[in-house]
């Protein structure tokens, strides 16, 4: 007998989810489908339709974000039932989160204590909502940091992929934590070639307060060069916590996009920020009516929008051909106009890296030990 595939979520599931987490209440102008339309489309949601909306906030880490407002949708519908299935996943997520936040706290204590540099990147972007491994960036050597994860940790180094030893990463697994701990060292960037940004991201951290308990965490601008960094240069794709994070930061004033131009340009990677933030801007609008307010500079600077982005296989895909391997070569051109030739012989590699990631896939059916 034929074991049964499980299929990812449907385009109709993504549409549902994005428009529970941008559709604003009490307008029924101000987006294309209008609050009173999506209760409706929720409140008759089967058992398997809610499981496939679980799922896909579960891998788009909206899970908090998203279910505390659906739990809200439930309870003034007086539907005990699904308030109850969604309870439910909302105790289990906090649960997970409160366990994964405290471990976050110790290995920052124990590296600090150690007077090493360590700076949450990623991971807390995403509050109150938590990605599905815990990502840290240090200046330290890496056999400093091994030998301490090992000792205060029990740690157990995870196997590297041709891809981490580039990027200059490395993963533990810790007895108790069911995520993993990624550590990038000394390099950022998908080859390890962002060194400016990466030697300059301690002293431009600040200080942010979860659960009582203070993290150095990345400055705005450095935030949003990461993600670029992840989203349009690395994996191609984005997760819906990426569209709400970046609309939440834009929204509340807070990016100061002369820094940010500034330093994404010194990077080579200010196209890849201006785009995607214009396609942040683009899929926000399709929902709630309007987009973020970016300046001018971003939106003549960006090299495609939101009309070229596609769901597939539960994301939020950037095309690749050519779109984003015209950002990939600006990148290159620019850290060889500079005369960085280490870093810019670190990203020509790329593309043989994705190609052998490509054929493994077909292959054997994993990237696992390239990507």
């Amino acid at each position: 007998m034929t074991k049964s595939v499980a299929q990812p979520p449907s385009r109709q599931t993504m549409t549902l989810l994005s428009r529970l987490l941008l559709v604003p209440e009490g307008d029924q102008n101000a987006a294309s489908t209008s609050f009173e339309s999506l209760k409706a489309d929720l409140l008759k949601m089967s058992r398997e339709e809610y499981d496939d909306l679980l799922a896909l906030a579960n891998s788009n880490h909206v899970i908090i974000r998203g279910f505390e407002r659906l739990l809200r949708i439930f309870e003034e519908a007086n539907d005990s039932e699904r308030a109850q299935w969604t309870l439910t996943a909302l105790t289990l997520e906090r649960s997970r989160i409160t366990t994964a936040v405290q471990f976050l706290q110790d290995i920052c204590t124990a590296i600090e204590d150690e007077q090493y540099d360590i700076t949450v990147i990623k991971s807390l972007d995403h509050l109150p909502d938590l990605g599905s491994d815990l990502d840290l960036y240090t200046n330290a050597h890496p056999d400093d940091i091994i030998k301490l994860m090992q000792r205060r940790f029990s740690a157990e180094l995870a196997s590297r992929s041709w891809g981490d030893r580039l990027a200059g990463k490395w993963n533990f697994e810790i007895p108790g934590l069911p995520e993993s701990v990624e550590i990038h060292m000394r390099r950022l960037g998908q080859t390890g070639e962002q060194i400016a940004i990466a030697a300059r991201l301690a002293e431009r951290a600040r200080l942010i307060v979860v659960n009582d308990q203070t993290f150095r965490v990345t400055s705005i601008s450095d935030r949003l060069m990461i993600s670029t960094l992840q989203r349009m240069y690395r994996h191609f794709y984005f997760r819906l916590c990426d569209i709400v994070d970046s609309a939440g930061l834009v929204d509340s004033g807070v990016v100061d996009f002369t820094d940010l131009e500034k330093v994404a340009t010194n990077a080579g990677i200010w196209e890849g920020v201006a785009t995607y933030l214009v396609i942040v801007s683009d899929y926000v609008q399709q929902y709630r009516g309007y987009g973020l307010e970016l300046p001018q500079s971003v939106k003549n600077t960006a090299r495609f929008g939101g009309k070229e982005v596609f769901y597939a296989k539960e994301f939020i895909r950037v095309p690749i051909m050519p779109q984003s391997a015209k950002l990939y070569g600006s990148q290159l051109a620019g850290l060889l106009r500079k005369r960085e030739l280490q870093s810019g012989a670190r990203l020509s590699l790329l593309p043989w890296l994705a190609t052998a990631a490509a054929v493994g896939q077909k292959i054997t059916g994993s990237d696992k030990g390239i990507w």
